[in-house]
């Protein structure tokens, strides 16, 4: 027979290994959770990374810096944090959008709590648009539910059927709950080339003016921005209940790219790559993009987006 000096023990130690194994630190170190109702996003190492590593954006940082430390920093925000990013291909919308979806969740896109959505994969049917729409609202909730800090990210707006995004408008709006669910604690990120020609020829505008491209502010694009892509029929947004409700917190202008921005584009994935970076490396590659416009060739025509395909061929060197 045990002593009962033994079974207290036993007993004491297996309600401690019982707790700390239960306890959330502990669990969550091996298992993803949802974060708690009180994370706040690390501003400071959120804006580190976007200065390390996305080039030429100085606008587009500012806004989404300042928008993601106000919003999160809001024990209680009004509606769902809700962004538009808009410009060429190969200017750091995808990049940004996934920066900030790995300082909501670590494992960024691989999280079940970050979910990307493709236009062209998940729904290419026009005649299918209203079981797309049911799907969405479907899949929103559910997994708003499962975690109130869900990222929600919309790529190829551009290509997306008019009138499909608007199945989300409930879900963007200030509403305190929807069905018992809360989205106020969401983020919603859209991703668009259509504007892309407004934004550079601002740029391009403002360089024929003689001021610098640090000069522009979102005030100077942002409104027409915002018209433009409500008018486009190619937006995905074409007279969209989100852009006439207001639930469009930023629509966000990404620059096009300029010579020494796809240079420091060429320097970083060298680096990645654990390459010693070699300056006669960064000007081959550099020199084999396309520029324009074509008499001043000005802008890259496709930002750093085939930077790591023109790396490859000089690997050799």
């Amino acid at each position: 027979a045990l002593e009962p000096l033994s079974v207290s023990l036993a007993i004491g130690v297996a309600w401690a290994l019982t707790g700390y194994l239960s306890h959330p630190n502990f669990y969550c170190s091996y298992v993803e959770c949802c974060p708690s109702a009180g994370y706040r996003i690390n501003a400071t190492a959120l804006k580190a990374q976007l200065d390390a590593k996305l080039f030429g954006q100085h606008l587009a940082k500012d806004v989404v810096l300042k928008a993601v430390m106000g919003f999160s920093n809001n024990p209680s925000p009004k509606k769902p944090l809700t962004l538009s990013l808009h410009g060429w291909a190969g200017t750091g919308k995808n990049f940004l959008s996934h920066i900030l979806a790995e300082h909501v969740h670590p494992a960024g896109l691989r999280s079940k709590y970050v979910h990307l959505f493709l236009a062209t994969l998940h729904f290419p049917h026009r005649d299918l648009l209203k079981l797309y729409k049911e799907q969405l609202q479907n899949w929103i909730r559910g997994n708003v539910s499962a975690c109130a800090h869900s990222v929600f990210i919309f790529d190829e707006m551009d290509k997306m059927h008019p009138g499909l995004i608007d199945a989300i408008k409930p879900f963007l709006d200030y509403y305190e709950e929807v069905d018992k669910v809360s989205y106020r604690k969401a983020i919603f990120i859209f991703l668009s080339n259509a504007g892309g020609d407004l934004i550079n020829k601002a740029a391009l505008d403002f360089w024929t003016s003689g001021k610098r491209r640090e000069e522009i502010q979102l005030k100077d694009l942002e409104p027409m921005l915002s018209v433009g892509v409500f008018n486009n029929k190619n937006s995905g947004l074409w007279h969209s209940s989100l852009i006439d409700r207001n639930l469009i917190d930023y629509f966000v202008p990404f620059l096009p790219l300029e010579h020494k921005h796809v240079k420091m584009c060429v320097r970083a994935e060298m680096t990645a790559r654990g390459y010693a970076v070699n300056e006669k490396i960064v000007q081959a590659v550099a020199d084999e993009m396309t520029f324009f416009p074509k008499e001043q060739k000005i802008y890259s025509d496709k930002g750093c987006k085939t930077v790591q395909a023109k790396l490859d061929i000089h690997e050799d060197f």
